[in-house]
């Protein structure tokens, strides 16, 4: 059931959730985007994965807020003692804004980048950023909460900061992977550095060196020795 009078701690509360559920919706319109123009499988897998993840979370952030008192809305941008029917306006325009922004910012992806590998490249140093930026999103909400004795809301900033902290940690190896496909198809062999030698295969062609008979070479000598000896002892 919603409280009927959101409190000041409840009120910072829900504004912190509504910049995150912001976030999350113009992430999904970016994602989309960027599913479409990715074609590696195993990046493509992942950002659908990320995309139900962050439908799930608008989804939660919006249930969460209505719970507390608020209504789940985008960036909303009001100066304080604004009458009531200007700041329901302004929530319209900045809802609209917010909409088309994200659509222009998918359409400027679509055609940056000089290649296909340089175009998935971008995007993913761009949800690389979009990542972090959503974690310090949700650790200043769990933050927020923990201080207000908010467990519910703890649990579910925790748990979507840890979704978005695995989606970051998969881009962070993603994004060298993308770099050197950029320099295969763009960067001419001739200009890009030669592969090193393996520090294994040294050692294993080392190592043969050093056992070749000189060991045995000694022992047969010392062998010899004791049985020259043992003629003249004989004799």
């Amino acid at each position: 059931m919603a409280k009927q009078d959101p409190q000041a701690g409840d009120l910072k509360l829900i504004q912190y959730l509504n910049e995150a559920y912001g976030k999350e919706k113009e992430l999904e319109t970016a994602l989309q985007l960027h599913i479409r123009m990715t074609t590696r499988a195993p990046y493509k897998k992942r950002l659908q994965d990320h995309l139900k993840e962050t439908k799930a979370q608008a989804r939660g952030l919006e249930r969460r807020i209505k719970k507390l008192g608020g209504k789940a809305e985008r960036i909303q941008l009001v100066p304080d003692g604004a009458p009531d029917v200007v700041a329901e306006a302004a929530t319209g325009v900045a809802s609209v804004a917010s909409k088309a922004a994200a659509a222009a910012t998918g359409q400027l992806h679509a055609v940056r980048g000089t290649g296909e590998a340089d175009k998935m490249l971008h995007n993913a140093k761009t949800e690389y950023h979009d990542e972090h930026q959503e974690i310090a999103n949700y650790f200043a909400i769990e933050t927020l909460a923990e201080q207000l004795g908010d467990r519910e809301t703890v649990k579910l900033a925790k748990d979507y900061r840890r979704q978005e902290e695995r989606m970051a940690n998969f881009l962070e190896k993603q994004i060298p992977v993308l770099t050197k496909q950029v320099v295969r198809q763009e960067v001419p062999a001739d200009q890009r550095a030669k592969p090193r030698r393996s520090r294994s295969g040294r050692s294993r062609s080392g190592g043969g060196s050093r056992s070749g008979g000189g060991s045995r070479s000694g022992g047969g000598s010392r062998s010899g020795g004791s049985r020259s000896s043992g003629s003249r002892r004989k004799s």
